[in-house]
């Protein structure tokens, strides 16, 4: 059986039910596991991990390349499985066990966790579980819909378990792009010199002797959940074509802009959208996850290639890609993390990378993960690893949340995830601050006069007038600074703080 799906004749003899694998794990141990942002996870072994714990417990450290599917990290979390959690999750009950100090979750940028894995920071890693399409007549598998920080686990891990996805059509053979990078002092050049550069294979190598068992399994990714375009990130989008529009009358880029990154989300995703509806042409992607709008994108004729580490996508545009494989098979690549986030390579491309903020300073600085400073959202993800080495970062985000009862613009940001140094355009609703070859001083007013509500506007400008009046080269009144953080806590609005100042 599965001869088409298991080509390595031995292999044939590891498979075993999800429920079988499940007993392989140890207590306080470290776990690979294959998935970037839903897709090309484990759908079977980890949710029987979670199943198994909550007659037999136990903790283990658990490493992944972003977030899982079907509510993984929601029920591995209320078996009191997770110990350790890195580097990215966007399940809620998760994340409450995160907020909690139930779970210790380590919130990194998505090109460096594979590097101190490498590097031993950890305890060795004893089980990798990897998501497949099939496995080669050498052991070596073909991945599904994300590649992610598998081909690392496989290199590492003690041992391996491998689930073999039925529900991934065969014809996805030849859509990745594994390279190894190797490891300190003989690290190898990266060398990817567009979105379109193919510079390893398909498949990842293991050893097939440290393969313990095989779980076939005939599910679907969870669909991502994309809002339609709305009037906010409508607006958002029209500011960023009208700046692309000047940057092309400027000479400073053409009309095929340089490669495209975008982060995931609502907001994201209707940026991209935008694009549409705009008259560049001939566009690339150079980013780590494929949404929806990607594949609107290549539909049009909009974008010629894209290049990611994952295929993430709402479930009509799920069978719409693999039902019709074909279309999309020369216009797309998936590879490893720790190549699609390489500084180098998105400095040498000159990424324009579009991530979310939750929330924006007077002074460019950027919170994307904790609300109220202290309580994780989700994590940091890529756009760090995007933000510091792009050719241009642009943040984007509403203007306000929650009914204009939160500004999403405030004189300080209660937690810093990139910093001013890498912040060069803010984008709301409102309007677009351009804020490249500005001094702090100049940006704060461009921020404020062209990206703030109305009903926050008056108060950042009082505030920083006041804050002049102490000197400095960011000028703050720190005891007033969070004021509007506490107004909030007390009454559910930051607008009477904003009002009274």
């Amino acid at each position: 059986m599965y001869s088409d799906r298991i080509k390595h004749a031995g292999l044939r003899d590891k498979i075993i039910t999800a429920q079988q694998a499940a007993y392989f794990f140890n207590n306080n141990t470290v776990v690979g596991c294959s998935g970037f942002t839903k897709s090309g996870d484990s759908k079977a072994v980890m949710q029987a991990l979670a199943e198994r714990a909550l007659i037999d417990p136990l903790k283990i450290t658990l490493i992944t390349g972003a977030s899982l599917g079907h509510g993984t990290d929601g029920r591995l979390s209320d078996a009191h499985v997770l110990e350790r959690r890195m580097p990215f999750q966007t399940d809620p009950i998760l994340r409450e066990s995160i907020n909690k100090g139930e779970v210790m979750f380590i919130d990194q940028h998505l090109s460096e966790t594979i590097e101190q894995v490498k590097s031993n920071v950890f305890q060795p890693m004893d089980i990798a579980v990897l998501e497949a399409t099939m496995i080669e007549e050498d052991g070596s598998i073909v991945p599904t819909t994300s590649v992610g920080n598998s081909v690392v686990f496989a290199q590492l891990a003690q041992r391996i378990i491998i689930e073999i996805n039925l529900a991934i059509p065969l014809a996805l053979k030849g859509l990745h792009d594994i390279y190894e990078t190797g490891s300190y002092l003989h690290r190898k050049m990266i060398p990817v010199v567009s979105a379109s550069t193919r510079i390893g294979g398909p498949c990842i190598k293991l050893d097939p002797a440290k393969v313990i068992g095989i779980v076939i399994t005939n599910t679907l990714d969870s669909p991502a959940e994309i809002a339609p375009p709305d009037n906010t990130t409508i607006a958002i989008a029209g500011h960023l074509s009208a700046f692309f529009a000047h940057e092309v009358k400027m000479g400073r880029l053409t009309k095929s802009l340089l490669p495209l990154q975008a982060g995931i989300g609502k907001v994201a995703n209707g940026v991209l959208h935008g694009f549409l509806h705009s008259d560049f042409e001939n566009l690339t992607m150079y980013s780590e996850v494929l949404q929806d709008s990607t594949f609107d994108l290549i539909d049009a004729g909009k974008l010629l290639f894209a290049s990611g580490s994952s295929i993430t996508v709402s479930a009509p545009y799920y069978h719409k890609i693999f039902d019709d494989f074909d279309k999309y098979r020369d216009k797309i690549v998936l590879r490893p993390q720790d190549i699609t986030n390489a500084a180098g390579v998105i400095r040498r491309l000159g990424v324009i990378a579009i991530n979310t903020a939750m929330e924006c300073d007077i002074y460019g600085n950027i919170n994307s993960t904790h609300t109220g400073g202290t309580h994780m959202m989700n994590g940091i993800g890529g756009s760090g690893d995007f933000a510091r080495n792009a050719f241009m970062s642009i943040f984007v985000s509403p203007s306000t949340a929650k009914n204009n009862s939160i500004s999403r613009i405030v004189p300080m940001v209660s937690h810093v995830d990139h910093t001013e140094h890498d912040t060069d355009i803010i984008v709301t609703e409102n309007g677009l601050a351009d804020l490249r070859g500005l001094a702090p001083r100049e940006k704060a007013r461009r921020i404020i006069n062209h990206c703030t509500h109305a009903d926050y506007k008056d108060a950042l400008l009082d505030y920083y007038e006041r804050a002049l009046l102490r000197g400095g080269h960011t000028p703050h009144i720190l005891e007033e600074a969070f004021s509007w953080y506490g107004q909030l806590q007390q009454t559910g609005s930051m607008r009477m703080t904003a009002a009274a100042l």
